[in-house]
């Protein structure tokens, strides 16, 4: 399909109709197209379309712009809860009257050990102050990476964890706690809401390079040369002739 006959916007979309990415798992095209908004962190959204002004009280129109954030690559293997660097202007002094300066505002970064109840393991990873209370409001580090979308999360290290933990329950047998069969009972049953079919966690928080590249595995990288193909098919033909041929017998004079 040539891209360049159509609007430059598109290709992303069109490329997932050809070649390698149409053979993509329907349920991981499924979950590149699902895009939502992440939720409001540095903004209150009014959540109405008309409001009455305070001064006059007549009703006038609102929109709820969101603020544009930055995330820095950082924020990808950390767990920031949404927040990024919002730029914007200060006035010098506090003076209204004075010349705006620039200023970028970041948030306050902690490395807090976290504890996932399903991995068993420990990790050290950089929180801000709202993923942590984040973390409380879930009751748990497992439900909070389970529970949070991917627009929420928004953190390679945050997907590839669920990943991991939504496998870990796939695997329920060989994987939990495979030597506690009460602990691993007791740990399934807590989060057994999350369970997904394994064929499906293995794609849950792949970009789509990383996609490709387990599709092509999957698809055997190095495909066999035609000619080899064309060489088995003719033998197959011979031996199949072969044993059709009835056997013809000499009859002696």
């Amino acid at each position: 399909m040539p891209l360049h006959k159509y609007a430059p916007k598109m290709w992303e979309a069109l490329k997932l109709k050809q070649g390698i990415y149409a053979r993509l798992p329907q349920h991981y095209l499924r979950q590149l197209q699902e895009k939502c908004p992440p939720s409001a962190v540095h903004w209150k959204p009014l959540g109405v379309k008309y409001r009455a002004n305070p001064k006059n009280r007549q009703r006038e129109r609102v929109q709820d712009v969101p603020i544009p954030v930055y995330y820095p690559p950082e924020s990808q293997t950390g767990l920031w809860g949404g927040e990024g660097w919002v730029t914007g202007f200060r006035y010098a002094n506090n003076d209204k009257l004075s010349n705006r300066l620039k200023k970028c505002w970041k948030p306050q970064l902690f490395q807090k050990d976290l504890y996932s109840e399903i991995l068993d393991h420990k990790f050290k990873i950089t929180v801000t102050a709202l993923t942590l209370d984040l973390i409380d409001a879930a009751y748990g580090f497992d439900f909070y990476i389970l529970k949070t979308p991917k627009e929420d999360l928004n953190s390679k290290l945050g997907m590839d964890l669920k990943r991991a933990m939504l496998l870990r329950l796939a695997r329920k047998d060989s994987e939990l706690y495979p030597a506690d069969p009460e602990k691993r009972e007791k740990v399934y049953n807590k989060y057994k809401q999350f369970v997904i079919p394994e064929e499906e966690a293995e794609w849950v928080g792949l970009n789509l390079e990383e996609a490709v590249e387990k599709q092509r595995l999957l698809e055997q990288k190095d495909p066999v040369p035609l000619f080899l193909t064309c060489v088995e098919e003719l033998v197959q033909e011979f031996a199949t002739q072969k044993l059709t041929e009835p056997e013809v017998v000499e009859k002696k004079p």
